[in-house]
């Protein structure tokens, strides 16, 4: 590889299982710092505030997911191209690429905290936001979005930052912040009593530090990139790069947004407590899950590196691998999660109406997990070779023709309570459907070259 630090995987040589697992497993312990972010502030909000107060940051996450969405799809677009000039040990092109990101973020984030702060509570009213939730929700959502800048340039780095083969640094990154997140946690909403405001204040906070501490490190171990905090020029070439590989994951993450906002919207009919519960569950079925996206973040870096170096061979049994171990070990996770759901779950709340909800939302959705592993693990190995469109058709097909029809008709027919069964049998669908993807034109040329 052209530049060689000791916190770089090359994935174009070794074994690959283990070079995946290596890499998935400092995304998987950072995933669960991320979810921490989140997580502590149920945790907290729910045993210092009331279950208003939860079911407010619950159902504000969708409107700041949906604005915010597009452009995460575009930086997922910049780590593909990363690794794809890693495996191709272009210098060059890795310093204007990140030099692009760079501008492109200020051209984003400015604009969409700005944007959301009007946006954000209109979307809030078209969810059908209870009367009871609504100033909490619209405070939580206004201070969040203030954090865009921070929060989009965290995620752009950790994105260049793996594709360059570096998934160590930025658990080193989040679990700083995650701290400082608990901290101020602690102070604003326990100390001081400021509510959802004061968890949303601690988050935003907790996010520039990340971000910061990112750009600090890619300055000084990854010189040759010349990366900076300030934008500097656009390559149009990378742009339109960027955009042709991004862009298609983002409107795919956006309409798959709004499809959530609707979901969510059928949710909040069913009250607050409902929504307490759901958010409650979310929380745990994500810790308990967040091996399916470090799998699939490796996934991507490995399509994309090996791709640029032309290892055809590696990049077939790859194709293969990964989403069967993504698979048995998100399995394992849920088992576990469910065997231990009542302990977990009284860590967030001690409402009983809230848990005997938040019992059954584990129930019927973390059975169907698995096949999310091996449906996002196909898809993150399609992206990272480039093959975006696919993909995302699977994806608002999965979303808009299985689970919001199957979410409305089981709760007409079989009660509102049972609504989230819609999760696992879009999984199901969605893995079925993206597994055609190795009976595609591309993928047989990919197995031609392999045997050759």
């Amino acid at each position: 590889m052209f530049f060689k630090k000791s916190r770089q995987l090359d994935m174009t040589q070794g074994s690959i299982m283990k070079l995946v697992i290596l890499f998935a497993l400092p995304i998987c312990l950072g995933n669960v710092l991320q979810q921490l972010y989140s997580t502590v502030d149920t945790l907290i909000i729910g045993n210092f505030c009331s279950s208003i107060s939860l079911a407010a940051v619950g159902t504000s996450s969708q409107p700041v997911e949906m604005l915010l969405c597009i452009f995460l799809g575009l930086g997922t677009g910049i780590s593909i191209l990363v690794a794809q000039y890693t495996g191709k040990s272009d210098t060059q092109s890795l310093r204007e690429v990140t030099a692009t990101a760079i501008s492109f973020l200020y051209l984003c984030a400015i604009p969409l905290s700005i944007l959301g702060l009007f946006i954000g509570p209109l979307v809030l009213r078209i969810m059908q936001v209870p009367d009871d939730t609504w100033e909490l929700a619209v405070s939580y959502i206004r201070i969040i979005f203030l954090g865009t800048l921070g929060n989009m340039g965290y995620n752009m780095n950790a994105g260049i930052l793996r594709g360059l083969g570096d998934s160590q640094s930025s658990l080193l990154f989040l679990l700083i912040s995650c701290i400082l997140n608990i901290v101020l946690d602690l102070l604003f909403v326990a100390g001081f009593g400021m509510d959802v405001s004061g968890a949303a204040l601690a988050t935003i906070i907790a996010m520039f530090v990340s971000w910061l501490c990112s750009i600090a490190y890619i300055k000084k171990k990854y010189p040759e990139l010349q990366f900076s905090l300030l934008p500097r020029h656009l390559n149009k070439h990378m742009l339109f790069a960027i955009i042709e590989i991004g862009l298609p994951l983002g409107l795919n993450n956006s309409i798959y947004s709004i499809g959530h906002i609707f979901l969510q919207s059928l949710i909040n009919l069913q009250g607050s407590i409902f929504m307490a519960a759901c958010s409650v569950g979310s929380k745990v079925t994500g810790i308990a899950n967040v091996s399916i996206a470090s799998f699939s973040a490796a996934a991507t870096t490995f399509a994309g590196q090996n791709l640029g170096a032309k290892n055809y061979k590696r990049l077939y049994k790859g194709g293969r691998q990964i989403p069967l171990f993504s698979a048995l070990i998100t399995l394992c996770g849920g088992v576990l999660v469910l065997f231990f759901s009542q302990p977990i779950l009284h860590f967030f709340t001690s409402d009983p109406e809230v848990l005997q909800l938040a019992v059954l939302y584990l129930f019927l959705t973390l059975p169907g997990f698995w096949a999310y592993a091996v449906l996002n693990s196909i898809i993150s190995f399609a992206n990272g070779m480039g093959e975006v469109r696919f993909p995302t058709f699977v994806n608002i097909l999965m979303l808009w023709a299985v689970r919001i029809p199957a979410a409305h008709l089981i709760a007409h027919f079989i009660g509102g309570e049972y609504l989230m069964a819609a999760l696992p049998i879009s999984f199901v669908f969605g893995m079925l459907a993206m597994m055609t993807f190795f009976w595609s034109h591309k993928w047989q040329e990919i197995k031609s070259f392999a045997k050759h």
